[in-house]
């Protein structure tokens, strides 16, 4: 019996560790995709994979363990990291057998790169790049309306709907600030239009 709780323990701290470094280098990761540096942003994400398949490899033979909550958090970080990467490059995203990762992890994975997507929104109103933040706001749109229709209990989805609320306050706030940004942009061209000629 001590033999069985010593190796539950053994692989809990390794897992516990790993699990750490996964969610330390997606945020990370994170962080360089909204620098633009999508290069480093992959390499992150890799460093992420690797601690992450790690915690997997120490937590599988003891599933009690395993379903403490601290794996499906790592599981959701580096989804989250692989996704808004996808998500800001405008490549296929990867679903969760190709990351390798429960549907939930994935699921609430997904809510958080999409949310990630305002600070980008934002980035590209500071530039006035106008046209890709509306495609941004369009695909933070997309990305709420696939999550409403997950209709399952929070214990299956891991409080899926909880993430999904706060998306859409974040995609209805960022809508807002676009609109505004554009109105003002079209005003500004509109004045500058009907401005008569210097001289």
């Amino acid at each position: 019996m001590c033999a069985s709780l010593d190796a539950a323990h053994q692989a809990r701290e390794k897992g516990l560790a790993a699990c750490r470094r996964t969610i330390r280098a997606s945020g990370t990761s994170i962080r360089a995709v909204h620098r633009g540096e999508l290069d480093r942003a992959r390499s992150l994400a890799d460093d992420a994979e690797s601690a992450l398949r790690e915690a997997q490899a120490a937590l599988r033979p003891h599933p009690a363990v395993a379903f403490a909550g601290f794996l499906h958090d790592a599981e959701k970080e580096y989804s989250e990291a692989r996704l808004t990467g996808a998500l800001v490059g405008g490549d296929p995203l990867p679903d969760h057998g190709g990351l390798g990762v429960e549907v939930a992890a994935w699921l609430n994975g997904l809510a958080e790169a999409a949310s990630e997507l305002r600070r980008n929104v934002l980035d590209r109103m500071r530039e006035g790049d106008l046209a890709r933040a509306e495609v941004l706001v369009e695909v933070m749109d997309d990305v709420y309306g696939l999550l409403i229709t997950v209709d399952y209990p929070d214990a299956l989805t891991g409080g899926l709907r909880r993430t999904t609320d706060a998306l859409r306050a974040v995609v209805e706030r960022t809508r807002g600030d676009l609109t505004t940004t554009l109105l003002q942009s079209r005003l500004q061209q509109a004045i500058e239009r009907d401005r008569p000629p210097a001289g």
